[in-house]
């Protein structure tokens, strides 16, 4: 009997319970991490105002209560609101998270009434008798900021667009008041009993392992999830919400340090100096200082995910550092954010400096044994660093910052995403993404996407930048995880020949093409005449806005004249013809091949009224900053129509025949014919 052999099933169970867990603890992070300063700030008053704080003070000690038990938990619902519904969503979740915390000081204090009642009619002196603490609701805030804010969210598209105009002001003010109130009601009758008995779970818990010595054994998942990132869920959503109530109660708290000890990673990256090999040795010293004195943890994961057997020396030389932290009786005063040392230093408390040093080192050092034995005696290959690097990036969600020091800028990932950016992100970075996308395009890589922004509008989810090289500094701050291509010039730079070289290496597959290689000078046909609007405009290029044979001038005259005739051809204002000198100085317009493209500022933008071009061809080649340029063509854009006729400029000046007919044109209407589509309107 013949049988079917079924194809693998692929168990997505996991993968999918790891991402949930993920997301739940970038939520948990996102909203504990932009208020690290205010925990910075309450450890400082801690560390030098409480009784058995550096300067013991009892007036200025009067704020510890108050910050912990209501500043911080409403900070951290404002923040989750935020994250949610923008300023709105923070408001209504702050208020919010006010009724969770009186909810919970209402029922902690009739649990004292009682408590007291029974603990007298037992007949023991009331001077014997304990109050029960409070519950700092760090928990209840991150679970109410979000939760009122979209209860706000969803209410608001209710009515969206359907209140008459006049009343949407009092309509936003009330609807926000009157959700406030019935979630702060919320809060107090229903989320603080639940969040009040979920603590006292979770500190019984706490409490035991460490009556029982069982606290060291937290590495064992604690070291795991950090590699999976899936960390944030534990350390924010549990150990920073208890560590800090203990640390409320006590002046310190031993929970802040089961994550954020730098020791075992140290340990391990020191291994690798020693006794690796290949990249993985040769990166790991720099790896250890961003990870030990920078606080990125995450620089470390790829060498373990490279060599998963070496998560025993990661959980070794954690329960070594929880067991001496326990031993020595230390904590922290609030979370070590980032987790660097000097973090942890800032926030121990005052009797514990010698404990934690001796936990973080020992910590280290049983790493850095165990590590070191295994990669002795490992008889595998080398391991791939990029890839687990890669490995890393997927498991995170997106592109690690500190990738780069591992693997070089940008990973060695595929490129799928060019930006050519530049200061407006209006003619200079269009005509290089014009060039750059069909050297691209021509390589065979249609599917690579290359598009042209402002450099204030860059966020760090592209795969390679490329900018003019007096802008690469500021491009490299916004996408420190891109590669990023520095040019000299924008029509005809060689850099673009080894980005295509560079795209082939890191994607495979395309195809040879001479247009791709021969640095700028394939045979282009003249753009034909744009038939729409929307295909360059018919009026882009008035009557009055194209000169020739003007005479020898300087750049900023020159610059000057193109703003004049913008100005005269009713498409900009004197403020955006002004803005061009702006531009001018913060990076050059020239392109190369005898042209430049003065355009104003980003901010100036408001100041044009239509999109409209100029030409102006110079009799003698004239200097722009030691640069030789014939062709000014200067540009004011009010949207990206202009984008298609900026694609077939560059397509003609990267043609030296084209660039010649220009030169050699005696009237302009030869001049409009070789333009194409840039006709005026008839």
């Amino acid at each position: 009997m013949a049988t079917t052999q079924q194809a693998p099933q692929h168990n997505e169970g996991s993968t999918s319970l790891r991402v949930r867990i993920q997301k739940f603890g970038t939520a948990m992070s996102n909203m504990i991490m932009p208020n690290i300063p205010a925990l910075i700030a309450w450890g400082l008053l801690t560390a030098l105002f409480i009784d058995v704080g550096w300067l013991p003070n009892e007036e200025l000690a009067s704020m510890v209560g108050p910050a912990i038990h209501y500043l911080l938990p409403i900070l951290i619902g404002a923040t989750g609101g935020r994250m949610i519904y923008g300023d709105r969503g923070a408001v209504v979740g702050a208020f919010a998270t006010m009724g969770v915390i009186a909810g919970s000081d209402w029922l902690i204090a009739q649990t004292n009434a009682d408590a007291l009642e029974a603990w007298l009619a037992a007949g023991k002196p009331e001077a014997d008798f304990s109050e029960l603490g409070q519950v700092h609701m760090f928990i209840g805030a991150m679970i109410m900021g979000p939760l009122a804010a979209w209860v706000m969210k969803k209410l608001d598209s209710l009515w969206d667009g359907k209140v008459k105009a006049g009343f949407e002001m009092l309509v936003n003010m009330f609807s926000a008041g009157i959700i406030a109130f019935a979630m702060a009601l919320v809060g107090f009758l229903a989320l603080a009993p639940l969040v009040n008995e979920l603590m006292d779970g979770l500190s019984n818990v706490v409490e035991y392992l460490v009556d029982n010595n069982l606290l060291p054994l937290t590495s064992l998942l604690i070291e795991p999830a950090k590699v999976f990132f899936l960390n944030n869920a534990i350390n924010h959503g549990v150990l920073t919400p208890l560590g800090l109530s203990e640390a409320a109660e006590s002046g310190k708290s031993v929970l802040f340090l089961l994550e954020a000890n730098p020791g075992p990673g140290l340990g391990l990256l020191l291994a690798f100096t020693f006794f690796g090999k290949g990249i993985a040795k040769a990166t790991a010293p720099g790896a250890a200082i961003i990870h030990f004195f920078g606080g990125i943890h995450e620089i470390y994961f790829p060498y373990v995910l490279m060599k998963p057997k070496l998560l025993i020396a990661m959980v070794a030389g954690g329960m070594t550092g929880v067991a001496l932290n326990v031993a020595f009786d230390v904590g922290l005063r609030a979370p070590a954010a980032p987790g660097s040392i000097f973090a942890v230093y800032a926030q121990t408390a005052k009797d514990s400096y010698v404990g934690v040093t001796i936990a973080v080192f020992g910590s280290a050092l049983v790493t850095f044994i165990v590590a070191a034995l295994l990669l002795k005696t490992d008889k595998g290959d080398d391991g791939d660093l990029a890839a687990a690097t890669a490995q890393m990036e997927a498991n995170k969600g997106k592109k690690s910052s500190v990738a780069s020091a591992l693997t070089g800028a940008g990973g060695t990932g595929p490129i799928n995403r060019i930006i050519f950016a530049c200061d407006a992100g209006m003619g200079s970075s269009a005509m290089g993404a014009s060039v750059l996308r069909k050297k691209i395009k021509d390589a065979g890589f249609g599917e690579v996407s290359v598009t042209n922004l402002a450099i204030a509008n860059l966020k760090d989810d592209v795969d390679l930048v490329v900018t003019h090289e007096d802008l690469t500094a500021r491009a490299e701050q916004r996408t420190p995880s891109a590669a990023h291509v520095s040019v000299e010039n924008f029509m005809n730079s060689p850099r673009y020949d080894e980005i295509v070289e560079l795209v082939r290496e890191r994607n495979g597959g395309g195809a040879a093409s001479s247009s791709a290689s021969g640095g700028g000078a394939h045979a282009a046909t003249p753009a034909e005449p744009a038939t729409d609007a929307s295909d360059g405009g018919a009026d882009l290029l008035p009557e009055g806005a194209l000169l020739l044979d003007v005479g020898k001038e300087s750049r900023d005259a020159a610059i000057t004249r193109a703003g004049e005739l913008l100005v005269a051809a009713g498409a900009a204002d004197q403020a955006y013809a002004d803005a061009m000198h702006t531009r001018e100085e913060s990076v050059s317009t020239y392109m190369g091949n005898l042209l430049a493209i003065p355009h104003g500022t980003n901010d100036a933008k408001s100041g044009v009224s239509r999109t409209a071009i100029t030409f102006v061809r110079y009799a003698e080649p004239i200097d722009w900053k030691g640069k030789e340029v014939r062709f000014v063509i200067g540009i004011a854009s009010a949207g990206n129509e202009h984008l298609k006729l900026l694609a077939k400029i560059a397509t003609i000046f990267t043609d030296p025949d084209q660039v010649a007919r220009l030169e050699a044109a005696t009237t302009e209407a030869e001049v409009r014919e070789i333009l194409g589509a840039l006709q005026p309107a008839q």
